[in-house]
């Protein structure tokens, strides 16, 4: 059977090198049982969402999605339930020109001449992820349960306290609790979550996965198990089981469905057990590229032109979770040649860059930002990035740093570009020192991106684009708005991925007056969108007439 355009679909997508379809060439020689795509996913290879979407990229199939597979079985009883457990496959429904089934491997052709065979009906093949198959079998052939259910039926956790060290390691260290943390993080990757989030209740344990910004909450392992499973990922972590009474932090490298993951562990004790939060850093999809973040025209260039300064510092501000980080890193990414010494004092390091210095600040040794920034400057760097200025002794060094010839960048929580000009004033920057060694305030948010597939269009009414002044950005013809709907490509949300909307105050000689003459953030907002800067709204709304995001999403991450 010819699975070429499935492989060249895979090395298109950057999820099959060539060392690896040799050592799956290897692996197929010696076997017969399993189907090619069955074998990149056992070989961790490749995610299941993977194979699907590269089955999609052929052009040949339809994905289909967790929620559009029926409760009530679709098949006679003359396919047998070992069949298509064997072969992931399941029906999806029934008429005149044949059945619908959904395949982990659509291009089986036997497997699609036996249900020919076994129903005497034509079979329309589409893809489907094999773990949701395999959960809709057991929901229609089973007892209604799910995966997470039969875990859960080979845990025996019901005597055990927490106060029981040495019980609670061997429990971590059981299959059913290494199963439920594995099913918890190979959801989170398949759904392209940006975090786990595992919380203790009295009655119940709740594990939510933020998706682009939104928690969604799934399928969670019994209360009774919470000491267990939070054990195995604290051991997972290296961080100290015993302790239960202090936040704790710590990493796990993990490989799962053909990924290499780099998760950020925090713990803090909570009502009813200790609450914990998984950050995943996903190297391969983390694009540190300033066009594909949501940077363009005037900003985009603004913002270069003020990275190719020699000395001086740029602040990138924004809440907590609006891709501060990222932005910085693309910075840094840009600044990184030969010629150039850069080090960085970060809390925590979130992603790792060769021909890159980063240091991991420990406070509780004494290695802050201040301490770790002294001997810094001693090193001879030219760029210098501080993970965030929290006080006033960081903020001094750092304009020290400038002063003597260094480029450094840093990031401020403030909700605008102004507000980081008083933010530093509050914390007691002299204003004189602010003017002379900031160049430029980078404010920016992270929207939604609507997804291609479904996203459904409409003429925008004269009334809605007067109200917004839309005119500005599209002077003539009918302005298209789109509206999120939902498919199976984007599992219902009706956006995928996400960008960045941005604001940009360079530090212009008028702006410089104004922060002499202790005039509020306000002013300095004003005078800076008449020199014209285009506030975080107005760069939403660009992004909304480009159909890129909706009106919604804008509204939800600007306060106009």
């Amino acid at each position: 059977m010819a699975y070429e355009s499935l492989l060249q679909a895979l090395q298109e997508k950057g999820k099959l090198s060539a060392s690896e379809l040799k050592k799956v060439d290897r692996v197929r020689k010696g076997s017969v049982t399993e189907s090619l795509p069955q074998l990149l996913v056992k070989l961790g290879l490749c995610s299941e969402l993977d194979v699907a979407d590269a089955f999609v990229a052929t052009g040949d199939f339809e994905k289909i999605s967790a929620p559009e597979y029926p409760l009530e079985k679709q098949l006679p009883e003359s396919v047998s339930l070992r069949f298509l457990k064997h072969y992931h496959v399941i029906g999806l429904h029934q008429d005149e020109q044949g059945i619908t089934t959904a395949m982990m491997d659509p291009a089986d052709r036997f497997v699609i001449d036996a249900l020919h065979l076994a129903t005497g009906k034509a079979i329309i093949p589409k893809v489907g992820l094999l773990s949701e198959i395999d959960t809709a079998l057991e929901m229609q052939y089973g007892e209604g349960r799910s995966q997470m259910d039969k875990i859960v039926d080979d845990l025996a956790v019901d005597d055990v306290g927490e106060e029981d060290l040495e019980h609670l390691k061997d429990l971590a260290s059981e299959a059913p609790v290494i199963k439920m943390v594995n099913l918890i993080m190979q959801r989170a990757i398949e759904t392209k979550a940006s975090d786990i989030h595992i919380e203790p209740f009295e009655q119940s344990l709740k594990v939510r996965l933020r998706v682009d910004g939104v928690l969604q909450e799934i399928d969670a392992p019994p209360v009774k198990s919470t000491a267990a499973v939070i054990s195995r990922i604290k051991i997972m972590a290296k961080l100290n089981i015993a302790e239960r009474r202090l936040p704790q932090d710590g990493r796990i490298k993990v490989q799962m469905l053909g990924k290499e993951l780099d998760l950020r562990v925090s713990s803090i004790p909570t009502m009813y057990g200790e609450s914990v939060v998984i950050r995943l850093l996903d190297k391969e999809n983390t694009v540190l590229d300033f066009t594909a973040l949501g940077f363009s025209g005037v900003h985009l260039q603004r913002f270069i032109d003020v990275l190719a300064l020699p000395h001086g510092i740029i602040l990138i501000t924004g809440p907590t979770g609006s891709g501060k980080s990222t932005t910085m890193y693309a910075a840094l990414k840009q600044l990184n040649t030969s010629a150039r010494k850069i080090i960085t004092v970060e809390d925590p390091v979130e992603y790792q860059m060769e021909g890159i210095n980063q240091i991991q600040a420990k406070p509780q040794i004494g290695l802050t930002f201040a301490s770790a920034l002294r001997s810094i400057v001693r090193q001879d760097p030219d760029v210098i990035m501080i993970g965030e200025m929290r006080d006033l002794e960081t903020a001094r060094i750092a304009v020290q740093s400038a002063l003597t010839g260094h480029l450094v960048l840093s990031t401020l929580h403030t909700n605008d570009a102004a507000g980081g000009v008083t933010r530093l004033l509050d914390m007691g920057l002299e204003e004189y020192l602010l003017t002379s060694t900031v160049n430029g305030i980078l404010a920016q948010r992270l929207v939604r991106k609507l997804c291609p597939v479904c996203k459904q269009s409409s003429i925008a009414s004269e009334q809605l684009i007067n109200e917004l002044r839309l005119r500005r950005f599209a002077p003539e013809g009918d302005i298209t708005l789109y509206k999120s709907v939902g498919c199976p490509s984007c599992n219902g949300m009706g956006y995928r991925g996400r960008m960045a909307i941005i604001e940009f105050l360079p530090m212009t000689d008028p702006v410089r007056k104004l922060i002499m003459a202790h005039e509020e953030a306000g002013a300095i907002q004003k005078l800076a969108i008449a020199e014209g800067m285009q506030t975080l709204y107005e760069n939403g709304l660009v992004k909304v007439v480009e159909g890129v995001t909706t009106l919604e999403e804008v509204m939800r991450v600007t306060s106009e």
